[in-house]
């Protein structure tokens, strides 16, 4: 159990957990497995979050990284080879995430919950659809939406089949996050449709693309039990560095007390501002099972409010 290990904490249904898999295995990396529930409540997973309830979230001992944005950064930062941004399409590749994680990402998953809605179970559904739709979300809206999502999803994943027409890989030959980006959308839809064959069959570039994705793995996953992660935790300490920002347009600077919110909605996580970027905010909090960790979360799709 060594405490600077990558832990993943996941379930393998989940869609964007397998966005960051693939990116674990276009590094070939070692990491270590944490299978948390699909549903709240979370005992094992809060001490490290304070609150933060999407999957995944990544730990590095006592640092902590919500959401894939921040938690692909990260690993990237760390283990730079190879790297995720072939051919030097970094900031190409997040503008990629705003449209696959936003526009694409609900209209994939519109379509999917549709097609899952006579077996899902009531409570699941009752979770989700808020989570991905809002407030006012119902289900019957959402199926009377589903076609013209379909309709948005073909145009889309035809783009995609346009853009590997000459490409191994979206960036070339060389796969990269792009990659992990637009897969883990076709990978979340193709086990859920029941003519999934029918609707992909449309894009056989995309098809052919994907088992070279699927063929790269998930890098090394080794089991660890959540109590186990929380043990690493309590027994390490944060290494985030202070770090002003001396440009922030909030005026937000380390020893700040705040609360970090999900937009448009979600838990708030409370702590001091430890490390501020153009691109994230780390804060320390403090729990009784792990003592003091550093939660990081992007800057993007996330409110920082003052305490």
């Amino acid at each position: 159990m060594t405490e600077h290990a990558v832990i993943l904490h996941h379930y393998p249904q989940s869609p964007v957990s397998e966005k960051v898999r693939v990116v674990l295995g276009i590094k070939g990396l070692d990491w270590r497995s944490v299978i948390i529930p699909r549903l709240p409540p979370k005992p094992n997973l809060m001490p490290l979050t304070g609150g933060y309830r999407l999957t995944p979230v990544m730990q590095i001992g006592a640092d902590i990284y919500c959401d894939s944005h921040c938690i692909i950064a990260e690993i990237e930062r760390r283990y730079p080879n190879p790297t995720l941004y072939p051919g030097g399409a970094q900031g190409l590749a997040w503008g990629i995430a705003e449209w696959t994680d936003g526009a694409l990402f609900k209209d994939t998953v519109c379509v999917a919950l549709t097609e899952m809605a006579a077996s899902m179970p009531a409570e699941f559904m009752n979770d989700r659809g808020p989570l991905y739709f809002g407030p006012e979300f119902d289900v019957e809206g959402m199926k009377a939406r589903a076609p013209r999502s379909l309709a948005n999803v073909r145009v889309q994943f035809g783009w995609m089949n346009e853009r590997l027409q000459s490409r191994d890989f979206m960036l070339g030959a060389e796969p990269g996050l792009p990659d992990a980006l637009c897969y883990y959308l076709y990978w979340f839809l193709k086990d859920r449709m029941a003519d999934a064959g029918g609707f992909l069959g449309q894009f056989p570039n995309l098809l052919e693309w994907a088992d070279r994705v699927e063929a790269i793995g998930h890098g090394n996953p080794q089991e660890l039990s959540d109590t186990d992660a929380l043990e690493i935790a309590a027994l390490t300490k944060p290494e985030t560095p202070e770090t002003p920002d001396p440009g922030d347009l909030l005026g937000l600077a380390p020893g700040d007390a705040v609360r970090v919110l999900p937009e448009p909605d979600g838990a708030a996580v409370k702590g001091t501002v430890q490390s501020v970027t153009p691109n994230e905010i780390a804060i320390i909090r403090r729990d009784d099972r792990v003592d003091t960790v550093c939660v990081h979360f992007p800057r993007i799709g996330y409110r920082v409010e003052r305490r």
